[in-house]
């Protein structure tokens, strides 16, 4: 026969048990929901493919009103996130904040943050267009190779949500999964960039570009618009790498990618071909606005010299180009070999205008590149 204490326990224990089978119940559903997740992004590829579903997936098992990324502007996947800008929901569930301001907010700390209080001190990683009524706020830092690169973020207009004293390991565990399968994105994603671009300069290949021209060539030619290719290289680069060292010459090719693509239009194309050779495709264009576009690509390059460790000097380039009226262009590829063919036109008359200038009994006027 059980004594009065015993007796007593055994009966709060029986008070308590369907409280304790509820909660546990609870918690295996929430474990659940947060499995369902992480299957459902495992095999996602892409950076856009893997945040709308891991964003529409978590505000749609939790009933969140308010679901969101911050990404920090200097880490690694910035700049793939920020050139997402076909996607609704991202537009809107999106912040970018500075990693001072990142760390400032979430303590440099990589352990879920939950709060309810002075939610002021947060606004730095909500995005800045929505109008949210935040009662509590759960920050869940993100990691890329040891690094913290943002966040996922849960807000409600309910204080108690996510109050601080809640457990957050879930939500911990979700976090370590999100960031091994941001891994996994990020690697697929860096091979998919290496297939299509340049690795030196970030420009589109010579394969990419080649199939952009046929495109641009068959358009053209069905609609009878303007098309003009240019083919251009740098003045003495096998100089410049002699001279000052394959660092520098790399530095300089990298700058004039840089000067072609700030000066062109969002519907031009440029492209390294091979070396220290550049194709600029300019649908709807004519040959003096391309050489114009050039003219201004010669300029930029001429107020911007190359330096690093005391040493400076101007990138200078030449170019040729072909119309997809000029005569004799059938094709992509015809039209690619006039615009060579120009170029090698355009560097015997610089080399002819060198050889006048050295000789001082030569006379006459100077040719110029086109």
């Amino acid at each position: 026969m059980l004594d009065n204490g015993t007796s007593k326990l055994l009966e709060a224990t029986m008070e308590i048990a369907p409280s304790l089978l509820e909660l546990l119940k609870e918690n295996e559903e929430i474990s659940q929901k947060f499995n369902d997740i992480e299957i459902s992004i495992l095999n996602i590829l892409n950076f856009q493919d893997f945040l709308e579903k891991l964003l529409f997936e978590i505000g749609e098992k939790f009933s969140l009103p308010y679901i969101w990324i911050c990404i920090i502007t200097e880490s690694p996947i910035a700049a793939q996130v920020q050139n997402i800008t076909d996607s609704t929901l991202l537009k809107t569930a999106t912040a970018f904040v500075s990693k001072k301001d990142f760390l400032a907010v979430t303590q440099n700390r990589c352990t879920p943050l939950l709060a309810n209080q002075d939610l002021d001190q947060y606004k730095a990683l909500v995005p800045r267009f929505p109008d949210w009524k935040i009662g509590s706020i759960a920050i869940a830092p993100i990691t890329l190779d040891g690094n913290i690169v943002g966040s996922i973020n849960q807000a409600d207009p309910d204080k108690n949500r996510f109050a601080p004293d809640i457990d957050a390991s879930l939500l911990e565990r979700l976090a370590v999964k999100v960031s091994l399968c941001l891994s996994n994105v990020t690697a697929h994603e860096r091979l998919r960039y290496m297939a299509f671009h340049d690795s030196l300069t970030g420009l589109l290949n010579r394969g990419v570009m080649e199939r952009i021209l046929e495109r641009e060539f068959q358009r053209a030619s069905r609609y009878e618009l303007q098309l003009t290719l240019l083919f251009l290289d740098l003045d003495d680069f096998k100089t410049i790498n002699d001279t000052h060292g394959h660092d520098m010459g790399d530095k300089a090719l990298c700058h004039t990618a840089d000067c072609l693509t700030r000066l062109k239009r969002d519907s031009d194309v440029v492209a390294r071909f091979a070396g220290d050779e550049f194709v600029v495709i300019l649908p709807s264009t004519s040959r003096s606005r391309a050489a114009h576009y050039m003219n201004r690509v010669k300029n930029l390059l001429a107020a911007t010299p190359v330096s690093e460790n005391n040493t400076l000097f101007h990138v200078q380039l030449s170019y040729g180009l072909s119309c997809i009226q000029d005569t004799g262009i059938h094709s992509a590829k015809t039209m690619l070999k006039a615009a060579d063919k120009s170029l090698y036109q355009a560097k015997l008359l610089k080399e002819s205008a060198k050889k006048r200038i050295f000789n001082p009994n030569n006379t006459g006027v100077y040719p110029q590149n086109p």
